[in-house]
């Protein structure tokens, strides 16, 4: 009904930032528009008991996700799927409304198919957030809240601040992630260690049975990550999620001197560090890859790798909506060329040679 090249000639006019809210405030009407969101429901979303799996008790129809940070405050979720998408991650939320970071704090770079972020989790709080899941719940898709700690709360308060959002959302998402990886709220990453880990996912454990997942940073070494995620299932994590976004600004010469790297500059970091992390721990927990994935390819080489899940943001802002169904339909493309009658043999297939 409309060429995405066309809209996005008019989007990229925009700071990135406007961008989003145009799209934000597109994709809030689009389900009172039946006729439309029925038609791109039925163009995008792939339905095949292929890709469907049944992962910790929830049911994903297919295995491409929206990464946390273009939804931030709960009001898309019932247009993720005429977008494609067969789960979404709300996020990341605070206990309290923030701002984030000053303006400008995100920066496109087209013609490297990439984005710069430096956003410094601005949302509306764990209060209106949770407002705004229980007007669409239940969901049509699985919802996972993506939670991170105030800007103002310092490192020794920080357990308190997951504990509240742990008890804000776990029933009304249908997973948890914490977030200590970020790159944009200070001294947030120094919460990426062993005994930080410990006592929140010990606590998360005592709270809900919900599933919770560690989301990592790219920008540490392997064995590193490795023990950290180790550490983080020991607790009681049922996953991980790998990678946010990275500061190793050598990817890309001449882009800003602060926030995280996404897109297509992060993918190689992000597959290599998934790779490593999935040769420790494929079989002992649910693996979700998300970096630099935008083609069919991208995906299947992190599925044979050892994902279970994928999850995708800044390919769609350069490819559009039809990016998820193409990623679905190679998909299935790829598992017939490699003989599987379904995703569940592909998931880890290259660490069973």
């Amino acid at each position: 009904m409309f060429s995405y090249n066309t809209l996005k000639k008019v989007l990229f006019k925009f700071q990135p930032e406007t961008a989003h809210h145009l799209a934000e405030f597109g994709l809030t009407k689009l389900p009172y528009c039946r006729t439309l969101n029925n038609y791109m429901v039925n163009k995008n979303f792939i339905f095949d008991h292929r890709l469907s799996q049944d992962i910790l008790g929830i049911t994903f129809k297919n295995p491409i996700g929206l990464a946390a940070g273009f939804d931030k405050n709960a009001t898309m979720i019932e247009s993720m799927m005429a977008l494609g998408f067969g789960y979404t991650e709300i996020g990341t939320m605070t206990p309290r409304a923030q701002d984030g970071n000053a303006k400008p704090r995100m920066f496109r770079y087209p013609e490297q198919k990439t984005v710069q972020n430096a956003m410094g989790f601005n949302n509306k709080g764990s209060y209106d957030v949770a407002k705004n899941l229980r007007k669409v719940f239940p969901y049509v898709i699985p919802v996972g809240a993506n939670i991170g700690k105030n800007k103002t709360t310092p490192e020794n308060m920080a357990l308190s601040d997951y504990k509240v959002l742990i008890n804000k959302f776990k029933d009304i998402s249908d997973y948890l992630v914490i977030n200590i990886s970020s790159p944009n709220t200070p001294n947030l990453r120094d919460l990426q260690n062993e005994k930080f880990i410990t006592e929140l996912f010990t606590l998360g454990k005592e709270l809900t049975q919900k599933p919770i997942f560690l989301k990592i940073a790219p920008d540490m070494e392997a064995k590193t990550a490795i023990d950290l995620c180790k550490t983080a299932v020991k607790a009681g994590a049922a996953g991980i999620i790998a990678t946010n976004t990275t500061i190793d600004y050598d990817l890309l010469p001449g882009c800003q001197s602060f926030g995280g790297l996404s897109g297509a500059v992060l993918s190689e970091k992000s597959y290599e560090l998934f790779k490593e992390i999935a040769k420790e721990l494929f079989g002992k927990t649910i693996l979700i890859s998300v970096g630099g994935i935008s083609t069919p390819e991208d995906a299947y080489r992190r599925i044979k790798a050892g994902a279970s899940l994928i999850q995708v943001y800044s390919g769609m802002i350069f490819e559009g909506p039809a990016m998820v169904r193409k990623i679905n339909e190679g998909i299935l493309k790829l598992l017939e060329e490699d003989g599987f009658s379904n995703i569940n043999q592909a998931i880890g297939a290259d660490l069973k040679k």
